[in-house]
């Protein structure tokens, strides 16, 4: 059976198309959109253009998907949909335009669903698991195969350049409003137990920009899929400086992410540092492949 799963990000849209068998699936077709949605919301209101943006890149996807014959398709939205007040207004409207029904999941929902499908991809018991989006970060620490929380915390790496950048680069008072936000809201979450976890298992965006750029930085691998603490904070450090060398390989590698970048990877930093860990591992899966194990397979 050929499945289509459409994730309505705050930051990107995208669409994924797999090939199941049975208990096991594999990537045909992935394309993505960089909507960013979060941008569009004012006082927790997402706007008629914000609606418009959304509709519009779900009936680029329905296009695409008609065209190849693809008629299982589910939808869901995370912070993008979840954090506002015109939930039912803008899931309407979608509904509407383009016939697709949006399931709304949680953020726990989304912690829960991004660390099932990370590990179909990095096989290990013991860690935490680490989902940077563009309105709100996901935690999953785990021990000997088993969740101890799942949590999603309400700092994106777009959110937090909307409300906390006035450049396109952050300087020194954009970095310590950054700081402060981020301290704050991960602090408020008294649920979640920081202690030494390794390795960090992370997916979206911010981490495999941060993968890419690290990959060139420090000549790793082609097939290198982990970053030391010690590299992440040297590119934290250039980054932080607008360190024109650092700068020139984000705008070759992660154009449409140099107003994000820095906003991401100071969560990730954060929270590295939280847990004390000694290296991230990037995931090729995330809350997609997790939605699908959970929900469909």
């Amino acid at each position: 059976m050929k499945q289509a799963i459409i994730d309505i990000g705050s930051n990107s849209m995208r669409v994924t198309v797999y090939e199941i068998d049975k208990a096991t699936f594999r990537i045909l077709f992935k394309e993505k959109i960089m909507a960013g949605l979060a941008g569009y919301v004012e006082n927790k209101i997402l706007s008629p253009e914000g609606i418009e943006c959304a509709y519009t890149g779900l009936l680029k996807f329905k296009g695409i998907l008609e065209s190849l014959n693809i008629d299982h398709v589910a939808v869901f939205a995370t912070a993008s949909l979840r954090n506002i007040k015109n939930t039912t207004e803008a899931v309407s409207a979608i509904k509407a335009t383009t016939g697709y029904d949006v399931e709304i999941i949680s953020g726990e929902e989304e912690a829960f669903f991004g660390y099932t499908g990370a590990l179909q991809d990095v096989k290990l018991l013991n860690g935490a698991f680490i989902d940077i989006g563009g309105a709100s970060t996901e935690v999953v620490p785990f021990e000997k195969g088993a969740v101890l929380a799942a949590t999603s915390f309400p700092v994106g790496s777009l959110s937090l350049y909307k409300d906390c950048v006035k450049k396109i680069l952050p300087g020194d008072g954009s970095l310590k409003r950054l700081k402060k936000v981020i301290s704050s809201e991960i602090r408020k979450q008294n649920t979640l137990i920081f202690e030494k976890r390794s390795p960090l298992v992370c997916v979206g965006g911010t981490s495999r920009a941060v993968l890419n750029i690290a990959k060139k930085l420090y000549a790793l691998p082609s097939g290198c899929h982990t970053v030391s603490k010690a590299q992440l904070d040297h590119l934290c450090s250039k980054l932080y400086q607008s360190d024109r060398k650092a700068i020139d390989i984000v705008l070759k590698l992660e154009p449409a992410r140099i107003h994000t970048i820095i906003p991401g990877i100071m969560i990730l930093q954060h929270i590295f540092h939280l847990f004390d860990a000694d290296e991230m591992v990037v995931s090729k899966y995330g809350v997609r492949e997790g939605y699908l194990c959970q929900k469909i397979i």
